[in-house]
């Protein structure tokens, strides 16, 4: 829960030249500051390779701001973020660059807060920096990006790196899917309510689904996506966390290390993919050219410096399952990708049907119940659940209907952006919703068989799908093998 109990921060940006500074971060902090969650005395510090100075810098910030704000600009409220903004021009490479940094940075009043911006090669020089400077002192924090490496060896090597400088306690990893609010708001589904408490489980529940769909392709990140692909990129990362809140036990206490403990038994009970059978498990697509809201898109291999003969999965959906006694012979389907067509994301609870159902003779095509939960566009919960058609029919006539809880129907609250609740957090030196190091290496060793697989088999061949649709169509096949399908959008 956001209190107002936060420190007096330097937050220092590195890489606040760059997209995720301009696109997420800066509009952030706005947002945090028109909601007066900022001590007074907290600094924004911009570092970067650049000749500008802290006018210059000011600038720059206002423009990013106005262009990715999602609500109009207040230029009061752009006047007291003003005043935090301070840029300093920084090689990383060159250690000489950090004592320029230690000289702007107040480390007798503020907490030091380092987020890391920037590609996971210059994480390390970042480290080295600091720490050669004695800028890692034990009251300072850093936030770096997930995904961290591209398999369990090289995460480990990252970690290895910054263990040197920073104590687990002082490292907040951040996925941005645990800042939403309808991820938050599983906790409380899950354990607050005796409905969901006492059938959340093998006996209950038949199956589980979680979509996440982006209609966008790989924006100009040829090079960093093309080495990741979607199973690096969203399955390891953010998709299996989600696993892990809608799978785990529930928790001693909201604390950090017991709601961490309980998500890693999880990823611990992951059941391996058998290799020998992955193509009746696994889907993998890559998006070729199609419409798009009404407009020609390229294919995958056609973006701007794309190797033609790339073989990296832009789609992947996987039937996941877990050995524990909750879980035991129910299906959790995973799918991801680029180019489908829409932008959402939704986790649906399947409940098993009634074996003999009293209404059975007139209505044996009704849906089972589900619980939806929509964490975007527009996120919500829904369930859907079987009620009578009024009226004087002479059969019992049943229809499926849907009660909607809406985020946007709240009032006297505010929704706040996944990056909004996660810089929050970082200034509180809360981590209950950052990846620890245990997390992330366990899910490596669980996804690092499979892109193996991919890699030294002939096995689950890529397939094609056209952007716009909503994947290669062997992503149907895996979920209806089992008699089941796909959730449709709506």
């Amino acid at each position: 829960m956001i209190t107002d109990n936060n420190q007096a921060c330097d937050l220092v940006i590195f890489g606040t030249k760059g997209d995720l500074a301009k696109r997420k971060l800066l509009p952030a902090l706005y947002k945090l500051e028109k909601y007066q969650k900022i001590h007074p005395n907290t600094r924004i510090i911009g570092a970067g390779r650049a000749d500008w100075n802290t006018e210059e810098y000011i600038k720059i910030t206002k423009k990013a701001i106005k262009l990715f704000l999602n609500e109009k600009f207040d230029e009061n409220i752009w006047k007291k973020l003003s005043l935090r903004l301070i840029f300093v021009n920084i090689d990383v490479f060159k250690d000489c660059y950090f004592l320029n940094l230690k000289k702007i940075l107040d480390q007798k009043k503020n907490i030091i807060i380092y987020y890391c911006a920037v590609p996971p090669n210059t994480f390390n020089a970042i480290f080295k920096g600091l720490g050669k400077v004695n800028l890692n002192t034990l009251s300072s924090r850093i936030i770096i990006e997930k995904p961290l490496g591209i398999c369990l060896e090289t995460s480990k090597k990252i970690n290895n790196q910054i263990s040197k400088y920073f104590s687990e306690s002082q490292i907040f990893r951040i996925d941005h899917y645990l800042g939403k609010e309808a991820i938050l708001n599983l906790l409380a589904l899950r354990f607050a309510n005796s409905l969901f408490f006492h059938n959340w489980n093998q006996k209950i529940i038949d199956h589980i689904q979680i979509t996440v769909s982006e209609s966008v392709g790989i924006e100009n990140r040829w090079n960093y996506f093309d080495q990741m692909g979607q199973t690096r990129d969203m399955i390891q990362n953010h998709l299996l966390q989600i696993l892990t809140i809608i799978a785990m036990d529930q928790p001693k206490s909201i604390t950090t290390e017991d709601i961490r403990y309980e998500k890693i038994k999880i990823l611990q009970s992951l059941k391996k993919i058998d290799i020998n059978k992955i193509s009746n498990t696994i889907a993998r697509g890559q998006y070729i050219s199609g419409i798009i809201n009404g407009k020609k898109v390229p294919a995958y291999r056609e973006e701007y410096g794309a190797n033609k003969n790339s073989q990296t999965e832009t789609f992947i959906s996987m039937k996941v399952q877990i050995n524990n006694d909750r879980w035991c012979c129910v299906p959790f389907y995973l799918r991801t990708g680029k180019r489908l067509e829409k932008k959402y994301s939704e986790i649906v609870i399947v409940f098993k049907k009634i074996e003999k159902s009293l209404f059975e003779e007139f209505n044996n095509n009704l849906s089972p119940n589900k619980l939806i939960i929509r964490l975007e566009p527009n996120p919500n919960i829904k369930f859907e659940f079987i009620n009578k058609v009024p009226g004087l029919n002479k059969e019992y006539k049943l229809e499926s209907n849907k009660m909607e809880y809406s985020y946007f129907d709240l009032k006297n609250n505010y929704l706040i952006d996944a990056y909004e609740r996660l810089l929050f957090e970082s200034m509180r030196g809360i981590q209950s919703l950052f990846v620890s190091r245990y997390e992330v290496e366990e899910a490596w060793k669980w996804i690092d068989p499979i892109i193996y697989a991919y890699q030294k088999t002939n096995i689950n061949t890529l397939q094609f799908y056209n952007a716009g649709t909503w994947g290669p169509k062997n992503s149907d096949m895996i979920i209806m093998q089992d008699n089941r399908s796909w959730e449709k959008f709506n």
